[in-house]
């Protein structure tokens, strides 16, 4: 018996991007806020900036959950935002770097 692959269309599969600033005044806030880094690391995101981090999901159910046990865990006085992207809309991202 053949095995069948089955191909992930680029407009059903997501990127989910995590994007966030945690106040780190105290030690407290910073101790909170390395926790929330490591949260991200353990969830599988990888680090596009210091407060951007990205990870790729197979369909939008998959992001939105990750989404949500992301924002259940907001350090107190956090802001996070998450933005959804299709496959295809974040092949269109460009990079630049200076020298």
């Amino acid at each position: 018996m053949r095995s069948r692959t089955v191909a992930i269309s680029g407009f059903r599969a997501m990127w989910l991007i995590v994007m966030f600033d945690l106040p780190v005044g105290s030690l407290t806030e910073r101790r909170r806020a390395t926790r929330f880094r490591n949260l991200l690391l353990d969830e599988g995101f990888m680090m596009m900036q210091f407060s951007v981090y990205q990870r790729y999901f197979e369909n939008r159910d998959k992001a939105t959950n990750a989404a949500d046990r992301i924002g259940r865990k907001v350090p107190p006085m956090g802001r996070v935002s998450t933005l959804f992207l299709t496959d295809k809309q974040i092949g269109l991202t460009r990079v630049y770097e200076g020298g």
